[in-house]
């Protein structure tokens, strides 16, 4: 089954604090896509301008193409041409916030650069979407580089999951509504830069400061807070808290690591869910059959 994370967030239909913000997007791929989605969850008014090309994720993954930009007025522009140009520029007009994720050549190419924006639209806030902060906003990467740079790869496997991406959209999330705030107590356009290697690092800020990781108090430390094989799959547990660690030991007959890895084994993925249910445990299990366990929040695609 193909399935995609929830990208809209849970909030009641009422809220929607960003009613009036219009927000114009040239980021293609993944983070910016997934930042504009939740914003227009939000009750922004979203555009995107694509290029004639059109954005590469189509072609990746058309089903999460799809979830980002449903409800999306998408246009295609040349931007290398003065027609383009001229679309362009109409659009930021109209526009409080605009997204990025050129590098900074290719902005100033484009015009879009902080000081030629501010001189020509000086209402307009942006959200530029780099790399590499500072001055190596113009070294080229993605999310495994960025996730390699942060200490996140152990092994030569993939990652099974774009984190620095998915990360960063909510960081441009957050740059985006303060620079809209800002700008709307000052009256000036708010100029802000997220790089994605910085994402990826505060992922890993449990890594780095030895809570999680391998040996680590969360990274097999403790047998409660682990994945074991069960009879027909897997089974994630995390009796972290004393309450739970001492319900987990009383149905499964010890506290030790062979105690549970035992109690596990015994037990298909249903059976443990229900065992879950029934003494308040904080455990997921799944049969191998699956691509992965099921998340409250997933949505089909």
């Amino acid at each position: 089954m193909t399935r995609t994370a929830q990208l809209l967030p849970h909030h009641p239909a009422t809220f929607r604090p960003l009613v009036g913000v219009r927000v114009l997007s040239l980021a293609l791929n993944l983070p910016g896509p997934v930042a504009l989605a939740r914003l227009r969850a939000l009750g922004a008014h979203v555009r995107k301008i694509e290029p004639p090309s059109g954005d590469p994720m189509r072609s990746m993954s058309a089903a999460l193409y799809r979830a980002m930009h449903r409800g999306v007025a998408v246009q295609a522009l040349d931007l290398k041409t003065e027609p383009g140009q001229a679309a362009l520029h109409e659009v930021l007009r109209a526009s409080d916030l605009l997204l990025t994720a050129f590098r900074p050549p290719a902005l100033a190419r484009l015009g879009l650069d902080r000081a030629t924006l501010s001189a020509a639209h000086p209402h307009l806030s942006t959200v530029s979407i780099v790399g590499h902060p500072g001055r190596r906003a113009n070294q080229p990467g993605h999310d495994l580089t960025y996730q390699a740079e942060a200490g996140l790869l152990d092994t030569a496997r993939l990652p099974s999951t774009l984190l620095a991406d998915m990360t960063g959209a909510l960081v441009v999330m957050e740059a985006a509504m303060g620079a809209v705030m800002q700008a709307r107590a000052s009256g000036c356009g708010v100029h802000l830069q997220v790089a994605l290697s910085d994402a990826a690092g505060f992922a890993a800020l449990p890594r780095d400061v030895g809570l999680a990781g391998a040996g680590a108090l969360l990274g097999g430390g403790l047998p409660g807070y682990a994945v074991y094989p069960c009879r027909d799959g897997l089974v994630a547990l995390a009796a972290l808290e004393p309450h739970f660690a001492e319900s987990l030991a009383r149905i499964a007959g010890g506290a030790s690591r062979a105690a549970i890895a035992r109690w596990c084994r015994a037990h298909g993925a249903a059976q443990l869910e229900a065992l879950a249910a029934e003494h308040d445990l904080p455990l997921r299990a799944w049969p191998l059959e699956r691509a992965k366990p099921r998340r409250p929040g997933q949505v089909n695609t």
